[in-house]
């Protein structure tokens, strides 16, 4: 495990970036569907009054990045720049903006707009949007200008000043970089379904969102449970704060935890049988997933019936709880356990994350690209 220390000063100076240019800086991305990802130029969209441009220095990779480079959730907009674990540094503000001065460290994550107007958006769940076109993912995605979005795989991201996050000062960038997603993912449904002192939470899977919950959880004071495929990676569960650690491929286990659980969060992303990790959960429990199996799912209703247990879904967080978990991790610590990489690297660390070879998260150096 690596966790690199890289931190950027923050000055009180502002540098107002004229409205209306455009900037050509240098990304990573794929020319077609399952295509290579290549070093290549891309155009930031124009400045606008309320933009701030930021100076990448982290980004990182999610599993996401290769659904989306493969097309398995949909068809694609090319050229694609993947990338919506961000982290850098101001480096310019429009001339309207009111939050940000050059120097401050902020982060992006997984959209970059959304309507504002919906009651969802409203509400500080700018993720579920239900505007028109919904929320402005941060690459893969059209604009309200009408202008493909490109992600985190490059120099430089212009983006509106409410939605870049501030990372708190004793977080180093290139380990708080994947807190943008797999953070926000994990911390989301445990504030939600109030994982904390008292209550019995599991994990299942110990990947790149994983070992976030299991952190975060046990951080919130849960005793946390990791369930497994394999005993594998046990040891490194428990060094991340996991009171125990359980293999599923075993049938004991699914015996012996039968209604354990007040909470279970599912981060994998295969199709796993449900009705039986259900069986895991106490009377009034919840199974919450945020993984995204390719195929539909399906479940025993009695599962749910015997316990009035529910089986939810979370997916990431809006701007508020965003933040919210980032000031959580500043004050407890957490930030992800990283594998820092340099740009050319990117294709061999997509081979890696398919083959499980990663311990927890790849993070491009963007000094690299």
């Amino acid at each position: 495990m690596t966790n690199t220390t890289t931190n950027a000063m923050t000055t009180s100076t502002t540098e107002v970036a004229p409205e209306g240019t455009t900037r050509t800086v240098a990304a990573y991305a794929a020319a077609r569907p399952d295509a290579p990802l290549e070093k290549t130029t891309i155009t930031r969209r124009a400045v606008g009054e309320h933009d701030i441009v930021i100076d990448i220095k982290f980004s990182g990779i999610c599993h996401s990045d290769i659904h989306q480079v493969g097309e398995d959730w949909g068809s694609g907009i090319f050229p694609m720049v993947p990338g919506h674990e961000i982290a850098g540094v101001v480096r310019a503000v429009g001339p309207g903006v009111t939050r940000w001065q050059v120097g401050d460290r902020v982060g992006v994550g997984c959209f970059v707009d959304s309507c504002r107007e919906c009651d969802n958006c409203r509400a500080g769940l700018q993720q579920y949007c239900t505007g028109q076109g919904g929320a402005v993912f941060t690459y893969n995605g059209v604009g309200h200008d009408g202008l493909p979005t490109y992600g985190g795989y490059s120099s430089e991201l212009v983006v509106d000043e409410g939605y870049a996050l501030r990372i708190p000062d004793n977080l180093p960038l290139d380990a708080a970089a994947p807190l943008l997603c797999a953070g926000i993912t994990l911390y989301s449904p445990l504030a939600h379904w109030g994982a904390g002192p008292g209550r019995k939470v599991a994990i299942v899977g110990l990947g790149g969102l994983g070992h976030m919950g299991v952190k975060i959880a046990h951080a919130m004071g849960a005793e946390v449970t990791v369930l497994s495929q394999s005993l594998r990676k046990r040891e490194d569960g428990l060094k991340l704060g996991a009171d125990h650690y359980r293999a599923t491929s075993d049938p004991a286990t699914f015996t012996e935890l039968a209604g354990t659980f007040d909470l279970i969060v599912n981060t994998v992303s295969a199709d796993l049988d449900l009705s039986a990790y259900l069986g895991l959960l106490r009377t009034d429990g919840t199974l919450v997933q945020v993984g995204a199996p390719e195929k539909p799912v399906t479940v025993n209703a009695h599962a749910l019936l015997t316990g009035r247990r529910s089986l939810a879904g979370s997916m990431i967080g809006g701007l508020p709880g965003t933040q919210e978990m980032l000031d959580f991790c500043g004050e407890h610590g957490i930030t992800a356990e990283i594998e820092l990489i340099r740009a050319e690297q990117i294709n061999e660390a997509y081979r890696r994350v398919l083959a499980g070879d990663v311990r927890f998260r790849f993070v491009i150096d963007a000094a690299t690209i």
